[in-house]
């Protein structure tokens, strides 16, 4: 089965929502989504939905 070509576009329905909700706790986005996916943590399965698609599309960055 072929993978969608276009899919990072269709897995971010409200672009920012992370970004800001790891500001309002005073983290970076990394930092914010390593404590989010933590054992034990208390955030919702949409917050940590959006922590492991950060991961992932952090993955995607080109190294210098």
């Amino acid at each position: 089965m072929a993978a969608k070509k276009n899919w990072i576009s269709g897995a971010i329905k409200k672009p920012g929502s992370f970004t800001k909700q790891a500001k309002r706790a005073g983290m970076t986005v990394s930092k914010f989504a390593k404590s989010v996916l933590k054992p034990g943590s208390k955030a919702t399965e949409t917050t940590k939905r959006r922590a492991r698609l950060a991961l992932s599309l952090k993955s995607f960055k080109k190294k210098k």
